[in-house]
């Protein structure tokens, strides 16, 4: 009648902050529906949370215990509010204080009646508390006791424990009710729920406010168990044992609650069952195909074919199974060509065209068929590398010092790589000034300036390519002098100004894994430091095609562009 807002307020007991969202046009039906039943059994919970204490004698402990409970009630209900506008580190310190003490008092105040039973709920307690540290720890930036999914999943299960065992514990001291010890075993449930949750999020939960009404409603049970621990605290005047009648209803609530979490997490074999989706953290790296087990490999896969990567559709839709996306992605290996696998990324609702499902994908399904024409993408990562290395010594190796006769003070031969689609040719220059950047994009720029295909911009040359390659023979050599000219059988040489600010001149080094640059590191050429050179780049194409530059550094304070041949 009032609003969304007003009945999220009413239900929730909280303001709803991010109603623009989630719910940004209101309320959906399932959420509304959620929030009525949530009213009714949150109704019927604080009902239960605010029942008077139990009359009785307490000592001291006792009546401590009974407090810090009771504070652990009213942080669940209200406190929670105003300590979250704290920062986080302040309510993981008040949290691992209270619950530090509470642990304390319940291997004080309950009679376990086994010393084993009571040291083995001290260890398990210490594990939480551990878990309250190692948070407290990232909230303050500090080194954390463990960051691993093993750690985090072992401390989380630690608390599942820690309740188990007081409920063990309550149960042998024999002053609790049945409906209190049926609480705690609720609560139990709730953490396997929330684990189970956690464990598939993204599955079921994926940001619904139904999901989220429904789980607080169901958080209120721990916090029933709770308050009935501190109300049934004094040893005489034990509650009376509820009817039978009622105890078989809480046996039944009980049962519910381990045993329907289960139930709804088991699917129909048709049902689509979803292991990754295109947010999965597992899948940010591609593994190499030959660093898989067998097993591993339909995991790779699904990861490919869920991607979104470069922002585009992914190959296949998440309402498609993995079952399902195994199947088609083995189909496609047996497609006869590219309209054959359009026709099946089609029927698989897939927005993407055949060009998607490349053999770098398909690999990790059917390597016995992609092997067979790309045998590369069977390596493993190290196996990649080493290839690598072989293919550019390979490369280097193929040219040869045009002026073997003629040493530099320093000189190196290897292929340059160039980018396939439009690089220009390869920079000479001072890669520490200032502005190196600026000064290749001005070199760049000139290179088109006439016909001798050198860019010149300061400390910065470009030595354009005159074929159509994409890699050529280029060979530096710097003098302490000018060499003769010997312009014999070369097309083109020139001779330019250069300017080192820093001591350094060279020719940018492709790198591992590098797709352009020289194929091996090429020295530093300003072999006088700081100061003018002169930069001669001779130029030939040879009979199959192949281009072959040879660059030649020297001191020279001239600024004059020198077009020796042709």
């Amino acid at each position: 009648m009032l609003g969304d807002a007003w009945l999220w307020v009413a239900v929730e007991w909280s303001p709803l902050a991010h109603m623009e969202f989630y719910a940004r046009d209101g309320f959906d039906t399932p959420t509304v529906v959620a929030l009525l039943g949530a009213a009714l059994a949150k109704a019927a919970l604080l009902w239960l949370i605010l029942r008077a204490p139990a009359p009785g004698p307490l000592d001291r402990r006792a009546k401590a215990l009974r407090r810090l409970l009771y504070l652990v009630v009213a942080n669940s209900l209200v406190l929670w509010y105003p300590i979250a506008l704290l920062p986080d580190a302040v309510d993981a310190a008040f949290q691992l204080t209270l619950w530090t003490a509470i642990d304390v008092l319940y291997l004080l105040v309950i009679r376990w009646r086994s010393r084993l039973l009571r040291a083995v709920a001290g260890a398990v307690f210490a594990v939480e508390l551990a878990g309250m540290a190692n948070e407290l720890l990232d909230e303050l930036d500090l080194p954390e006791l463990g960051s691993s999914d093993v750690v985090v999943w072992g401390l989380m299960a630690s608390g599942v424990a820690a309740t188990i065992l007081t409920v063990v514990g309550q149960w042998r001291d024999g002053r609790w009710s049945r409906g209190t010890l049926a609480a705690g075993w609720l609560s139990v449930g709730v953490y396997a729920l929330v684990i189970a949750l956690n464990l598939l999020s993204g599955r079921i939960y994926s940001g619904h406010l139904a999901m989220l009404v429904m789980m607080d409603a169901v958080g209120l049970v721990s916090t029933v168990w709770i308050a009935a621990t501190a109300r049934e605290l004094p040893v005489e005047g034990r509650p009376a044992d509820p009817p039978p009648a009622r105890r078989r209803v809480i046996r039944v609530a009980v049962a519910a609650v381990a045993v329907l979490p289960v139930i709804a997490m088991i699917h129909p074999e048709e049902a689509a069952h979803l292991t990754y989706t295109h947010g999965s953290t597992d899948c940010y790296a591609r593994p190499s195909f030959g660093d898989l087990k067998p097993a591993e490999r339909d995991a790779a896969f699904l990861c490919r074919a869920r991607s979104r990567e470069g922002g585009g559709s992914p190959m296949f839709p998440d309402s498609v199974s993995d079952q399902a996306i195994l199947a088609y992605g083995r189909a496609l290996c047996r497609a006869k060509d590219s309209d054959e696998q359009e026709a099946i990324l089609a029927r698989a609702g897939s927005k993407r065209s055949a060009g998607a499902a490349g053999p770098w994908d398909l690999v990790y399904v059917c390597p016995e068929i992609v092997g067979a024409t790309h045998p590369e993408l069977l390596r493993s990562a190290a196996e990649t590398e080493a290839a690598y290395t072989a293919y550019i010594a390979g490369e280097n190796a193929k040219c040869r010092d045009p002026w073997p006769r003629t040493k530099g003070v320093v000189q190196a031969t290897a292929k340059y790589f160039l980018f396939a689609d439009g690089d220009h040719g390869y920079l000479v220059q001072d890669p520490e000034d200032e502005a190196a950047d600026e000064l290749a994009e001005q070199a760049m720029d000139k290179v088109y300036d006439d016909s001798s295909l050198i860019g010149v911009a300061g400390s910065a040359v470009l030595v354009g390519h005159v074929a159509d390659v994409i890699d050529l023979c280029l060979t530096v050599k710097a003098f302490r002098a000018a060499p003769p000219r010997r312009t014999a059988g070369w097309d083109q040489v020139n001779e330019v100004p250069i300017v080192s600010r820093s001591g350094r001149l060279t020719v940018p080094y492709m790198g591992e894994g590098g797709e352009v640059g020289a194929g091996a590191p090429m020295p530093n050429l300003a072999i006088a430091g700081k100061g003018r050179y002169r930069l001669r780049a001779y130029v030939r194409v040879d009979d199959a095609g192949e281009e072959q530059h040879l660059v030649v550094v020297f001191p020279g304070a001239s600024g004059k562009r020198v077009k020796l041949k042709p």
